[in-house]
């Protein structure tokens, strides 16, 4: 199942690391000795999710989170290393349940900012003392607020932070002092104010602050120093950088990737330009020089909002000529679209297809007002943008009706549902992975330590008319379009139930269905030897009904 996150000791000899099985995602904790390999398991409850580790300073305890107390909340604990004994720190009241998490610990190892999640689009932060227990609240504000990547300076009283309390709605780079709420914005004019900042790394040393700006989906980083605020020069990479670690020498480590290029980690000196590769990904013998491209496009929707999405077209395309079309709904909702690595994007741009890749309204990464455009009762006009995306492929000739297809998972296999039923004469096969298909059902069996979050964002169980009215499994007789649906047996986020359901109402109705149901996956298709039968699964679906001869 390998593992689902691990965190480094101070020291770096140890690390704790957090594995599930079968997709579960109800990670347990195990010690392991990074030199040895050597590892003990410190928690045994699999009905119960241990994450968001930090290590004591003194590498000798760890503070975690974990719901093991009714299976919903997510608490605060400590625990001993040597004797294994925990202790319940944060959550303990009735005012702060639900889903927290460590954001970040004092330099002196004596407080932590706990960040408690309100909705996915709204959190609040509290101060925690070690040494008392005492708490306070950092935060106050009377809307759905951000408050991401917290650090406290060395001093213990000013905070360095993305807020997104702003007239634009976006993350910025911002302060606050311990004991007011107040947000102080930091403009100075290092980020260009039209995009957003989704990370922030404070170097250990707190000399740096590195940022990942948000620029139309693609992800640059912007380092300098905190206190003289001298920028340094950015890795000449473009595409989707991450991380940006410091080390005491000054060099800073990263993540890239891009359409064409898969995942590596890298290393970066701005003090003589020196950029130097620390893992090479495997190709697998295929010559990525014939990868594809994607270009930024957009388009009008139907209350003429622009729509932001990628193009991709397969080699050697000719303008004006219809080709095999797919239209890639993502996940989320508050998610984005990167332009990063996507293999079974490739392949199928090597057999011939176009993708769409689609940012419609509800997406993150364009400030809070779009975001927030597809909430509750707006939920279909995202569809609509989905409708006007197929409408500008075709009128600018990239396809035609017949030869078009839509996939997506999660949130996007909801969309691929919900398109099938609100437009059943617009696609000529689509693949749900992992979607919803009552909204009612889903949020009754999602686990428990989910559903607020997610009634926050489609609805409350206390309005079931609405969701079945959103449902596609109340419209599931419209559907013409030959439908695949892939699910993992053990989905602790969208239950398998979603997908029984839609495959036996398009039988019932008469339709045509296939599906792929792994009793080892979870929330999506992780195992290699799963996803190849997918793939190719995938693969040969779409080439049945798109390259069907005109």
């Amino acid at each position: 199942d390998g593992i689902d996150f691990f965190t480094l000791s101070w020291g770096g000899d140890l690390a704790i690391v957090g594995a599930s099985v079968g997709g579960s995602e109800q990670s347990q904790l195990f010690l392991v000795d990074t030199r040895t390999g050597r590892r003990r398991q410190l928690t045994n409850k699999p009905e119960a999710r241990y994450g968001m580790v930090v290590w004591a300073k003194d590498d000798r305890s760890i503070y975690y989170r974990s719901n093991e107390k009714n299976g919903r909340d997510f608490y605060i604990y400590h625990m001993n290393l040597a004797d294994g004994k925990t202790e319940e720190i944060f959550g303990n009241d009735s005012t702060l349940d639900g889903s927290k998490w460590i954001a970040n610990m004092s330099q002196d190892g004596t407080k932590l900012i706990i960040s408690r999640a309100l909705s996915n689009t709204d959190n609040e932060l509290w101060l925690l003392d070690l040494p008392s227990g005492q708490y306070t609240a950092l935060t106050k504000d009377s809307g759905d607020v951000l408050y991401e990547a917290p650090v406290l300076m060395p001093d213990n009283k000013n905070i360095l932070l993305l807020c997104n309390d702003n007239p634009e709605g976006r993350l910025r780079l911002a302060w606050m002092e311990v004991g007011s709420p107040d947000v102080h914005f930091v403009n100075d004019g290092w980020i260009d104010p039209r995009w957003e900042i989704d990370d922030m790394v404070v170097s250990r040393d707190y000399r740096y602050i590195t940022v990942r700006v948000n620029e139309n989906g693609y992800a640059r980083l912007k380092a300098r120093e905190i206190e003289s605020k001298l920028e340094l020069p950015s890795p000449p990479l473009d595409g989707m950088l991450s991380g940006g670690y410091f080390d005491s020498s000054g060099t800073c480590v990263f993540t890239y990737s891009g359409p064409t290029q898969a995942p590596d980690v890298w290393r970066w000196n701005p003090a003589d330009s020196e950029l130097t590769q620390l893992t090479f990904t495997s190709y697998a013998g295929i010559d990525r020089t014939t990868f594809i491209m994607p270009k930024l496009v957009s388009f009008r929707s139907f209350d003429s909002l622009e729509i932001p999405a990628f193009l991709y077209l397969p080699p050697g395309y000719e303008e004006g000529t219809p080709v095999p079309f797919l239209v890639y709904a993502h996940g989320g909702p508050e998610s984005q679209f990167r332009p990063g690595f996507y293999r079974n994007f490739q392949y199928f741009l090597l057999n011939g297809y176009g993708i769409l890749a689609v940012n419609p309204r509800g997406s993150s990464g364009y400030g809070k007002t779009y975001r927030d455009l597809d909430n509750y009762k707006n939920r279909k006009h995202s569809l609509m943008d989905y409708k006007a995306a197929v409408d500008w492929l075709i009128a600018n000739g990239y396809t035609r009706h017949g030869m078009i297809g839509i996939r997506g998972g999660s949130y996007g296999g909801y969309v691929v549902l919900g398109m099938i039923t609100e437009y059943p004469d617009l696609f000529a096969a689509a693949a749900d992975a992992v979607g919803i298909a009552n909204f009612k059902t889903f949020l009754e069996n999602t686990k428990p330590y989910r559903r607020y979050l997610r009634e926050a964002e489609y609805g409350p169980l206390s309005d079931s008319a609405f969701l079945m009215e959103i449902s596609p499994i109340t419209k599931a007789d419209r559907i013409k379009t030959p439908l695949l649906v892939i699910h993992g047996e053990n989905d602790p986020r969208v239950p398998v139930e979603e997908a029984r359901q839609i495959i036996k109402a398009i039988r019932d109705n008469g339709g045509v269905v296939d599906s792929l149901i792994f009793p080892d996956e979870g929330h999506g298709v992780a195992k290699r030897g799963n996803i190849i039968v997918r793939y190719r699964k995938e693969a040969a679906f779409f080439d049945r009904y798109l390259k069907k001869p005109q």
